[in-house]
């Protein structure tokens, strides 16, 4: 197993490399932050027109374009759609990331590798309504599936209200303000969708935007049912 040093301890490194079915292959690095957990992102990127703030922009979007001139998001992806914007969706990828902690290995499609790209360079980003997912980031799980994201953002908000709970200020265990901020988040995905088919040849990180979409509509509906897909682990805790 190949063990990943990083010369910068001020930093997380997660290297994504990816073999296609030809015999090709591309690394794609990604730089967090330790200390803000925020995406490093590479120098000396020209960004394009569809990273304009109000090209395509999101209609709960809170920030102007004479402070912010560019999407903290769209800014950030810029070196990932000019590494893949011509993959198309169903390309068959050999994947394998080295995390801090781990290796992680699967054979996929280029619109999965790249919907797992994607969410970890949105959580990371400096906007509003997606740097709520900051923690999961932290603890980011590449190719992660349905159950295993409903039980890591269910987790992660109610660990936010412990910590709410510590420090005397208001707290809920409910998980409405978790549907809030995935209501918002269905917004932004699909006005990043709409920005990237300005970007790309081929379709696969716009369908990569699409599976995370469809992830953040699981989420919704499984906090509507109340996360009874989940409740039968919980028993010797106590629950019925």
């Amino acid at each position: 197993m190949m063990t990943l040093e990083v010369s910068d301890q001020s930093r997380w490194l997660f290297l994504y490399k990816l073999l296609f079915a030809g015999g090709d292959s591309l690394e794609f690095p990604i730089h967090i932050d330790k200390a803000t957990n925020s995406y490093i992102a590479p120098k000396q990127h020209p960004r394009p027109f569809w990273a304009e703030l109000d090209y395509q922009q999101c209609s709960n979007c809170p920030l102007s374009k004479q402070d912010t001139p560019f999407c903290p998001v769209a800014a950030n992806l810029v070196p990932l759609i000019e590494l893949c914007g011509a993959m198309a969706s169903h390309d068959a990828v050999r994947l394998e990331v080295i995390t801090p902690e781990r290796t992680i290995s699967g054979d996929t499609t280029a619109q999965r590798v790249l919907s797992s790209i994607l969410g970890l360079i949105m959580a990371t980003s400096p906007c509003p309504h997606t740097e709520y997912f900051k923690p999961m980031a932290r603890f980011h799980l590449p190719l992660a599936s349905e159950d295993e994201t409903i039980y890591r953002t269910t987790s992660m908000f109610l660990l936010a209200q412990y910590f709410l709970y510590k420090d005397g200020k208001a707290y809920t265990m409910e998980l409405d303000g978790l549907a809030d901020i995935y209501k918002e988040l269905q917004i932004i995905n699909r006005a990043l969708a709409r920005r990237l088919r300005a970007a790309i040849s081929q379709d696969a990180a716009v369908n990569g935007i699409v599976l995370l979409d469809l992830l953040t509509q699981s989420v919704s509906w499984s906090i509507e049912d109340g996360l009874e897909g989940l409740r039968y682990l919980f028993k010797r805790y106590g629950v019925d």
